[in-house]
């Protein structure tokens, strides 16, 4: 693998790794399956690009791709709260529902960020490889989101949520409003994947309508990889595995499709993919099992 495909590897898995710690939030905190993601990321990219080509400051067109995913989040939590259709329905049809929503919002397929300023473009022409600046900035605003995402599961409104995640019923008898928990969690978990959508038609310079197929694969494979590795002793470690996991996961990737002797081709992402999550969800099994 060339230094380039490598940093490229890198880089996409940080923007991923948005995509990983909203699942972890809803799989994980919440225990709610949520597939909303395969329709938020394309959201979040389609938005940002539409309002930086119409001029809107890029990160204030990334905040607004923020906010656009959490509503989307907000709408598979008022199905599944309000009218009691089951999370795995309710996220299946909003994610059905964003496809047109996304095509809307751009008015194509999709849109090119050709000629206009993004978040990146203020750090490029100092000297430094345009390969190394995208995942340089992309990982320092990782750490923040981790930081960030770590302090809240922390606080009182974070434990609150947790315990919704780990018996709703007892979580009501001590008072928790489980109900709002579920609407914050996935709003919170549709925003984060939204921004990676923000940031992966940014880096690389498109927003497509099908960008989020298989988002929530990738999603789910960084979390079980990370936590396969560092394992689930604190939330801090849970956060760092998913951000571990999804670079992991890209850079596994990279090396199967650029290793000639195994014969693969671009055409054979899918299978690759399959063969890695399907072996992140075995290898537990086989370490506990070596172990025993």
């Amino acid at each position: 693998m060339s230094q380039i495909a490598f940093w490229g590897a890198l880089e996409l898995g940080l923007v991923y790794a948005f995509v990983a710690l909203g699942v972890f939030l809803a799989f994980r905190v919440l225990d709610f399956p949520d597939l909303t993601v395969d329709g938020s990321f394309p959201l979040g990219a389609a938005v940002a690009a539409v309002l930086i080509i119409a001029g809107l400051n890029p990160w204030l067109a990334s905040g607004v791709a923020m906010i656009a995913g959490a509503a989307a989040g907000l709408v598979t939590a008022m199905l599944n709260v309000r009218f009691r259709i089951l999370n795995l329905l309710a996220s299946i049809l909003t994610m059905i529902a964003l496809f047109s929503v996304n095509l809307r919002v751009m008015g194509k397929p999709n849109v090119a960020l050709l000629n206009v300023e993004t978040m990146l473009s203020p750090l490029y022409g100092h000297g430094l490889r345009d390969f190394y600046v995208r995942p340089l900035f992309i990982g320092v605003l990782v750490v923040i989101a981790v930081i960030l995402v770590w302090r809240f599961l922390e606080s009182d409104a974070g434990l609150a949520m947790r315990a919704t995640g780990a018996n709703a019923r007892m979580s009501r008898a001590q008072g928790i409003n489980t109900d709002r928990q579920i609407y914050l969690g996935i709003a919170i978990s549709n925003a984060l994947v939204a921004l990676g959508g923000a940031l992966f038609a940014q880096t690389n310079g498109f927003a497509d309508v099908t960008s989020g197929v298989g988002t929530i694969v990738v999603g789910l494979a960084a979390v079980i990889i990370g936590e396969t590795l560092l394992g689930t002793r604190g939330i801090l470690i849970a956060l760092i595995g998913c951000v571990l996991g999804s670079i992991l996961y890209r850079i596994a990737i990279q090396l199967a499709l650029s290793t000639d002797m195994l014969g693969l081709q671009a055409s054979d992402l899918n299978f690759v993919t399959a063969v890695l999550v399907t072996f992140a969800l075995i290898l537990p099994r086989l370490r506990r099992g070596g172990a025993a």
